[in-house]
Formats: structure tokens, C-alpha cells, sequence
């Protein structure tokens, strides 16, 4: 695995990069915005992105990789705030770790975030995969107003036929609430099937990605299409 690591502070970025080493991961240092802008190119796996950087910070160095990358990155830093959380993640990030944190932990959602990035075919693919005689369930049957469509194979949503910009995190959730209307999630089977870890100590993670997803709904005037179920998980209304 190949991964651009951005970090200013050599105190953190020589250590780190010796332990991602010794785990096989062939490591590319950045200390500013700039450096990893210019160091970013189509062999970068992933990316962990500081916000703290001595020439941008870091939520505008992600929305620049966004412009045109869709490479994984992973935010790690020292603000814990969900404010914070949700803005990275709205910009594009696939993940958001607070320091301190496990080494074990970050070595675990690197490979999440890579693995789930290898596996996601491109939609061009997709539709060329699709037999061409397979007819579309959606001619014939008119959308009602204010229809939200879940496109599995293009990984496209969209509410009336405005499309909604979502992470690969927030598009996986939404497509697996997505897909069985009405029936309620538990949290523990979000982690594992979205993020392929465990819920322990991931709370936070899925709370964010709910919120922010609500958020970017509720723009189109689906605000409540996923539901909170006390104490058990989360599902989506079974009407959207």
C-alpha cells in the first residue's frame, strides 16, 4: 500500500512513519498543503491529512484533492469537536481520527478505507456490466414529486432529480438503509457491513455520518428520512 501522510510536526510524522513502515506500508511524507498537492498523484492509496498545516488547513486542502481525486483520506487531528467532524467528512473525507489515537485503531481503518476503495467499481464499469436486455424497473412508473432514487451501480443519489454529493461512507450508509426500507439496523451491523469493523469505540464515527447525511437530505427536504431508533440502531422511513 502506498500512502501520503501529511503532517508538519516531525515529532508525530517520523515514528508514525516507521511503525506504517514495518506493517508494509510504503509511506510518502508531506509537510504542508502544497507539498502533498504537488506529492499526490493516481499511486496514492490513501491519504492521512492534518488540519493543522503551516501553509493551509487541512479542510481546504481536502476540498482541493476532491476537485479532482476521489483517493481516500483520512483526517487526523487534534479537534474533536462534531463540528469539525462533520465539516471534514462534508468535504470529502472517508474517515476522521482524533489524537491521540491507537496505532492499532488508524492501521485498521487505513485498510478499511483502502479495501472499500478497491472494491467500489467505477460506474462506467458498472453499466457496462449490466446486460444490456435488463430492463429499467423506473420506465412506465413516473417518480412522485420529491422522489429520492438510490443508483447502486452509478453510486448516485438523488432527490427530485437533483443529484446530492455524498462520501463514499455516506453513499455506503444510505444505500444499505436503502435497501430494506422500514427495517431497523442495528448500530453494530452498520459498523461492520459500512465501515468492516466493530462497534466498539466507533460510535462517534456513524453519529457524524448519520448527522451529515441528514443535513445534506435535509437541503432537498428530506430532513427525517433516517430514523433514530433508541437504543437499537437506525433505519429509513419506509415512505421515502
Amino acid at each position: 500500500m502506498r500512502l501520503l501522510m501529511v503532517e508538519d510536526d516531525l515529532r508525530i510524522a517520523a515514528p508514525l512513519r516507521a511503525v506504517l513502515g514495518r506493517h508494509g506500508i510504503d509511506v510518502r511524507h508531506a509537510c504542508t498543503g502544497e507539498e502533498a498537492l504537488d506529492a499526490l498523484s493516481g499511486d496514492v492509496d490513501v491519504i492521512l491529512l492534518d488540519l493543522n498545516l503551516p501553509d493551509h488547513d487541512g479542510f481546504e486542502v481536502c476540498a482541493r484533492i476532491r476537485r479532482f481525486s476521489d483517493v481516500p483520506v483520512i483526517m487526523v487531528t487534534a479537534r474533536a469537536d462534531i463540528r469539525s467532524r462533520v465539516h471534514g467528512l462534508n468535504l470529502g473525507a472517508d474517515d476522521y481520527v482524533t489524537k491521540p489515537y491507537d496505532i492499532a485503531e488508524l492501521l485498521a481503518r487505513i485498510h478499511a478505507v483502502s479495501r472499500r476503495s478497491r472494491h467500489e467499481p467505477r460506474p462506467e464499469a458498472a453499466s457496462a456490466a449490466r446486460p444490456a436486455e435488463t430492463p429499467d424497473p423506473a420506465v412506465g412508473h413516473p417518480r412522485p414529486p420529491g422522489a429520492l432514487v438510490v443508483d447502486a451501480a452509478a453510486r448516485r443519489v438523488t432527490v427530485d432529480d437533483v443529484e446530492v454529493t455524498l462520501t463514499r461512507k455516506e453513499f455506503d450508509l444510505l444505500a444499505l438503509l436503502a435497501g430494506r426500507p422500514g427495517v431497523v439496523f442495528r448500530r453494530e451491523q452498520i459498523m461492520s457491513e459500512v465501515w468492516r469493523t466493530s462497534w466498539a469505540g466507533s460510535g462517534r464515527t456513524l453519529e457524524v455520518h448519520v448527522a451529515s447525511l441528514r443535513a445534506k437530505l435535509g437541503r432537498l427536504g428530506k430532513p427525517r428520512i433516517v430514523e433514530t431508533v433508541r437504543g437499537v440502531g437506525y433505519r429509513m422511513v419506509p415512505d421515502a
